[in-house]
């Protein structure tokens, strides 16, 4: 039996686990049942994170879930979806339920054993579990006690891996707000995506509280950060905005923000070559796979993108050509 990681602050784990519990829209229960039935029972846990929990409406868009497996070889009989699941986690599918009403609900469901994704969440290199993870979500399905302590433990261990990565590069001094908005921004631009710089102000709003909690909670295991009076951190023209807000200092040392520094200009490098990774992977497990990229892209940008049956037909041959374009033209930054 697995215990609980000894470094991990108590106050965190309380904190995301007691966010992770609480409510979540109705519209979600079915889309659960639904990866439950899809990938049976090795499916330990179910997460629902993203847009469609800050809007509160399943119903808005395409829902954002986790499948947590026990074994990539007990939910696909295909070795070809095992070793890319392996090799690049997560998989992603898209899945559709219908809710008390009828209405139809939409998912994307990314699949990754617990394992990978306690590693992905606390210790991976790339930002693409922790980036995520450290922000609020729900644990929307869990099979035990026992795993309902391995997730925990690992959202807490997203909310440190974050802030540690981030902690380098962020100022002297900062309120929780602008922290996290630059953490957060740090994070979103090792990806290529659409979103502009406003994105990260965006996942904050209406859970400013609840980010305040999850970096007062890290702060004692992050050295080099302390809290200072709110006095002497904003200046006159920003108090009025941040006086509810904590004010910290960063007190890490030139080499290592260079260090941290650093870390980040290959992260993003790395980051650029397994999105596009990622994209192509998912073309391969995402029904209509093409025309759910474009409409994201679409919905972010406001800008049409023509999709040929060709396209759809032969992604992996004909995609390059759009996704170069795209680049090139920043729609994906």
């Amino acid at each position: 039996m697995r215990t609980r990681h000894s470094s991990l602050p108590a106050a965190l784990v309380a904190e995301v686990a007691d966010q992770a519990a609480r409510l979540q829209p109705e519209g979600v229960a079915p889309l659960v049942a639904r990866v439950r039935e899809r990938f049976g029972q090795a499916t330990c846990a179910v997460l629902f994170y993203g847009s469609c929990l800050r809007s509160h409406d399943p119903g808005d868009g395409v829902v954002d879930l986790y499948a947590l497996v026990d074994r990539y070889a007990a939910v696909y009989d295909r070795r070809l979806l095992r070793l890319i699941n392996a090799w690049l986690p997560p998989n992603v599918f898209y899945l559709e339920a219908q809710d008390a009403q009828g209405r139809r609900l939409r998912a994307k469901c990314a699949v990754i054993t617990l394992d990978d994704f306690a590693r992905g969440a606390t210790r991976w290199f790339e930002t693409y579990l922790w980036g995520r993870f450290a922000q609020p979500c729900r644990l929307a399905y869990c099979r035990d006690e026992s795993t309902r302590t391995r997730v925990n433990d690992a959202l807490a261990g997203a909310v440190l891996a974050l802030w540690r990565a981030a902690l380098p590069c962020l100022p002297d001094t900062f309120t929780a707000a602008e922290g996290w908005q630059q953490a957060l921004a740090l994070s979103y631009g090792v990806e290529l995506r659409p979103e502009g710089a406003s994105r990260p102000a965006s996942l904050l709003a209406g859970q400013e509280a609840e980010y305040r909690r999850r970096l007062a909670a890290a702060a004692e295991a992050l050295p080099g950060l302390s809290t200072i009076d709110n006095e002497h951190c904003l200046n006159e023209n920003r108090r009025d905005e941040h006086r509810r807000d904590e004010c910290y200092r960063n007190a890490l040392d030139t080499a290592q923000r260079r260090r941290g520094r650093r870390a980040w200009r290959w992260r993003r490098r790395q980051g650029h070559v397994l999105h596009i990774a990622r994209l192509m992977k998912a073309v391969l497990t995402f029904e209509n796979g093409v025309d759910y990229v474009v409409w994201k892209l679409e919905r972010h940008s406001g800008r049409r993108i023509p999709v040929s049956d060709r396209l759809r037909r032969h992604p992996l041959l004909f995609g390059w050509p759009l996704l170069w374009r795209l680049l090139r033209e920043r729609v994906l930054r």
